[in-house]
C-alpha cells in the first residue's frame, strides 16, 4: 500500500484509475519503433491527512529527467509570461548587480535569460544535460544537478545563497518533496524571498483536467497543503498570486520563518476557495472520474464518426498532456494520422504508447487535414493564431478538454 510523499500516511482513497501508460515525455525513435516500452499505473490517491493529492513512485527522476525533450523557450505566450516575471520581481525587490537570482528547473534559460539583460547575477540549476547545454549558450550559468538539500548547502558555501529564489513548475515533479522543500530553505539568504508556481489543483478537479496527471507529476498541489510542506521545512507562505498559466495556477510567496514578512489577505482569500471545493477531504474528488471517463467518451465518439466519414484527423503539439489523453483513450494512428511541434528535437520520433508520428508544423499545414486536435489546451489561442492563417476554409480547430470544442 503506498504511503504519501510529505506526511506518510497510508493512502486509501483513490480519485481516479488512468490505467497503464508509458512516461509521457518519453518519445520514441524510429530505431526503436518495434522495442517494448515499460509502462506503469496511473492511479491517483488522495491523502486524508494533508491533503496532497499523489502518485507512487515508478520511475526515478534520473530516468524521467536525465535527458528531456521538452524546451521552455518554444512557447512564446510562456516566454512573455518570463519576461513580465522578470520585470515584476526586479521592481518589487529592488534587485540590482549586487543581487543573486537562482532558478530551479531553469530548463533552457527560458526565464534567467532576462535576468542577464539586466545585470543581475544568476544561476540555474538544471537536471538535463541537453536542456541545461541550450542555457548555457544563452549566457545562463547554469549546474546540472538534481537539487535538494545537500546540493543547496554546497552551493550557498560557494556562495550563491538567494536574494530571489524561482521554481516554476518543478514541485509537483519531485518525488522526494521534504528533501526538494528543504533544499529551499537551504539555498535563501535571511531575508530572500521564494516563488513558486504549479498548476492549482482547485482548476484540475473543477475544470476535469485529468490529462495534467503523467507520472512526471507526482504530486498534485493546493496551497492548503503546500503551505503545510513549506511550515515543515522553516518557511511561511506570505503571499499568493493566481495565474492563467497551464490552464490556472498558483504563485506563492514565501520566506525563511524568521523574515519576519507579514502574511497577505490573498493567502486566506485562496484557502477559502479551496475550503469551499472541499479539496482538503475525499468529497471534494466525488465525480472527478466519471467526468473524466465522459470527455474521453466524447473524444472518441467524434473521432469514429469523423473517420468513417472519410475525414482526415491530426494534432497539434506533442505535449505530455496529450500523451496521457491518447493513452487513455486507447487513440492510435488510425484515429490520429500525425502531431505536429515546433521542438526540433521531437520531430521524426513517435508519441510514447501511442507510436503516433510527431512533424514539423509545415508537414501538417501541407496535409490540410479535416480536423487538427490541439492536445496541449492551455495554450489554444495561441496555436489557433499560429496554424489559422495558414489552413484552408475546411479545417477545423478541436480540443477536448474541460469539454469537447469544434470551431474554425
Amino acid at each position: 500500500m503506498a504511503q504519501c510523499r510529505f506526511c506518510s500516511l497510508r493512502l486509501e482513497y483513490e480519485v481516479i484509475d488512468l490505467g497503464v501508460s508509458p512516461l509521457s515525455n518519453s518519445y520514441i525513435t524510429p530505431e526503436k519503433y518495434m522495442a517494448m516500452e515499460p509502462c506503469f499505473p496511473l492511479l491517483v490517491y488522495f491523502c486524508d491527512q494533508c491533503g496532497l493529492v499523489q502518485l507512487e513512485e515508478f520511475a526515478a527522476p534520473e530516468t524521467i529527467f536525465g535527458d528531456y525533450d521538452y524546451f521552455s523557450s518554444y512557447s512564446e505566450s510562456w516566454l512573455r509570461h518570463a519576461r513580465d516575471y522578470v520585470s515584476a520581481m526586479t521592481k518589487k525587490y529592488a534587485l540590482n548587480q549586487n543581487s543573486q537570482v537562482v532558478e530551479v528547473a531553469s530548463n533552457d534559460g527560458y526565464l534567467l535569460q532576462y535576468f542577464v539583460k539586466q545585470g543581475v547575477k544568476v544561476l540555474g540549476i538544471e537536471p538535463a544535460a541537453n536542456v541545461a547545454q541550450v542555457a548555457r549558450e544563452r549566457g545562463v550559468t547554469t549546474e546540472t544537478v538534481f537539487f535538494g538539500q545537500k546540493t543547496a548547502e554546497g552551493l550557498s558555501r560557494r556562495g550563491f545563497g538567494a536574494d530571489l529564489l524561482v521554481a516554476n513548475n518543478v514541485l509537483a515533479h519531485v518525488p522526494d518533496i521534504n528533501d526538494f522543500v528543504a533544499g529551499f530553505a537551504a539555498m535563501l539568504k535571511p531575508n530572500g524571498v521564494l516563488t513558486v508556481e504549479f498548476p492549482h489543483l482547485l482548476n484540475m478537479i473543477r475544470l476535469t483536467q485529468f490529462d495534467t496527471i503523467y507520472h512526471e507529476h507526482f504530486s498534485y498541489l493546493s496551497l492548503h497543503t503546500v503551505r503545510q510542506i513549506f511550515a515543515a521545512h522553516g518557511l511561511t507562505v506570505f503571499n499568493v498570486e493566481e495565474l492563467p498559466t497551464h490552464g490556472g495556477s498558483l504563485r506563492v510567496y514565501a520566506s525563511l520563518k524568521g523574515a519576519g514578512r507579514k502574511e497577505e489577505i490573498s493567502v486566506a482569500a485562496i484557502l477559502a476557495k479551496e475550503s469551499a471545493a472541499h479539496l482538503d477531504v475525499r468529497q471534494g474528488y466525488d465525480g472527478f472520474a466519471e467526468k473524466s471517463y465522459a470527455i474521453k467518451n466524447d473524444l472518441l465518439e467524434f473521432l469514429l464518426r469523423a473517420v468513417r466519414d472519410g475525414k482526415r484527423v491530426t494534432a497539434y503539439g506533442a505535449a505530455a498532456k496529450g500523451n496521457t489523453l491518447l493513452n487513455f483513450a486507447g487513440i492510435r494512428r488510425d484515429l490520429v494520422t500525425m502531431v505536429a511541434d515546433r521542438n526540433p528535437g521531437k520531430q521524426g520520433k513517435f508519441l510514447p504508447g501511442s507510436r503516433i508520428p510527431v512533424v514539423p508544423p509545415d508537414q501538417l499545414v501541407a496535409a490540410q487535414p479535416d480536423y487538427i486536435i490541439i492536445l496541449p489546451w492551455n495554450l489554444k489561442d495561441e496555436i489557433a493564431e499560429q496554424l489559422s492563417p495558414q489552413l484552408g476554409e475546411r479545417t477545423e480547430l478541436v480540443t477536448a478538454i474541460p469539454e469537447l470544442r469544434v470551431w474554425r
